[in-house]
């Protein structure tokens, strides 16, 4: 793509040229470079989810709403719900806007800026409506729309327990086996662990940030970020140099819900971000997961009040892939482990039952106690002598000394 502006188009303060407001391009049509760059300066004036900017944005157009945010001409002010104080905060920020200096950072580090309307574009996005983001910056060499399409959020709390890291890394390490996208923030605790866990099965992953893409934050997770952006994607809504705030941590959520088709919640407190993204993944449809943790660790409140809810409970990468993958991609089948006995049909089992714990008894009593013939008590007697369950004692019959099977409750088994 190419990031410069047509001749003579700069877009600083009051300098674009009247024309008609170009409205947001349908699906797979071209994005003109005024677009882009209207759409990218906006990304430093509209902060991530306003919804009012949506909405100009949707009825004006970028370039249009750029113009009129840019120029004392009034036609700012006759934009719904704007008003005085916002408009002076919009030309405040917009006195530095230089998106052709935006876009050539972001080139520099391998990265681009991707709007509505290109091919890259993750059309799921979509679904927040007015409070889709105004652009993506995006770092790393794959295509972020084919990504998307089969990804999931793992997200949590940053101080977790030993428990929380460990299964979250399961499950990155699980997902990525199974072919899946692991979508986190790059946070500490649970998102670095399951993005970590991703990378170490050489699996697919990409962070969503709440700053530049060209910020380390945290500085602890420098070194991730840069594997991230080397062998996956880093993306992030806020141009080149930004840095986050508590607000846009928490509007980054949305669009980690909104790009992935579901959720999965490891250790979360009463009121935690990751929470956050749990609600706006229910509000748009998407598969809400949590993974159960001890009742008594306050870490684990805010996932089992999700799971009282509408949110279902998973316990590892299989479970989480049949719920939001397509058909065939089911679970294994979980049960106890299978004991010879188990193998026994219902009259066999009857006759064995019907042996005591200790000493030995005729096939007579044998056929008495399991409610059958004593032909019948022989046969299946002598079909359980050669399975190694009981032996011959003289006439009678006992238990073998040390049986194949577990036993019945009567003799201490389950």
């Amino acid at each position: 793509m190419n990031p410069r502006a047509d001749p003579g188009q700069g877009l600083e303060p009051g300098c674009l040229p009247e024309r008609e407001p170009e409205r947001d391009p349908g699906p797979g049509a071209a994005v003109s470079d005024r677009e882009r760059l209207a759409r990218a300066a906006l990304t430093r004036i509209l902060e991530p989810g306003d919804e009012r900017g949506g909405r100009w944005l949707r009825e004006v157009g970028a370039v249009e709403l750029l113009r009129r945010i840019t120029t004392r001409d009034g036609g700012a002010e006759r934009l719904s719900g704007m008003t005085p104080k916002r408009l002076d905060g919009y030309r405040l920020r917009a006195e530095s806007v230089e998106p052709e200096r935006d876009l050539a950072a972001v080139a520099v580090l391998g990265g681009r800026f991707v709007c509505p309307g290109d091919r890259e574009w993750p059309s799921q996005l979509d679904d927040l409506a007015d409070a889709r983001p105004t652009g993506l910056w995006v770092r790393g060499p794959r295509d972020l729309r084919l990504w998307a399409l089969r990804s999931v959020a793992v997200v949590g709390s940053r101080a977790c327990t030993p428990y929380g890291s460990h299964m979250a890394a399961s499950l990155g390490a699980g997902l990525a086996e199974l072919g899946w996208v692991v979508v986190s923030g790059a946070a500490f605790g649970v998102d670095g662990a399951a993005h970590r866990g991703a990378l170490a099965v050489d699996g697919a992953t990409m962070a969503v940030l709440a700053c530049g893409v060209d910020v380390a934050y945290p500085r602890g997770h420098a070194e991730l970020i840069g594997r991230m952006a080397e062998q996956g994607l880093v993306i992030g809504e806020l141009p080149p140099s930004e840095h986050p705030t508590r607000s846009r941590f928490i509007l980054r959520n949305r669009v980690i819900a909104a790009l992935t088709r579901g959720t999965v919640v490891v250790e979360a407190e009463y009121r935690s971000g990751s929470l956050v993204t749990a609600r706006s993944a229910q509000r748009l449809g998407r598969f809400t997961m949590g993974v159960p943790g001890p009742v008594t660790s306050g870490l684990s409140a805010g996932v089992h009040e999700l799971l009282r809810g509408e949110g279902i409970l998973v316990t590892d990468a299989s479970e989480v892939a049949e719920l939001v993958g397509d058909i065939g991609e089911l679970a294994p089948a979980r049960r106890g482990p299978i004991h010879p006995r188990d193998l026994l049909d219902a009259v066999s089992d009857r006759v064995l039952d019907a042996l005591p714990s200790r000493g030995a008894v005729g096939g007579r009593d044998v056929a008495r106690g399991a409610g059958t013939s004593i032909d019948e008590a022989l046969g299946r007697l002598y079909e359980l002598h050669s399975l190694g369950f009981v032996e011959r004692d003289g006439d009678g019959w006992r238990l073998t000394a040390r049986p194949t099977c577990d036993g019945d409750a009567r003799r201490g088994g389950t």
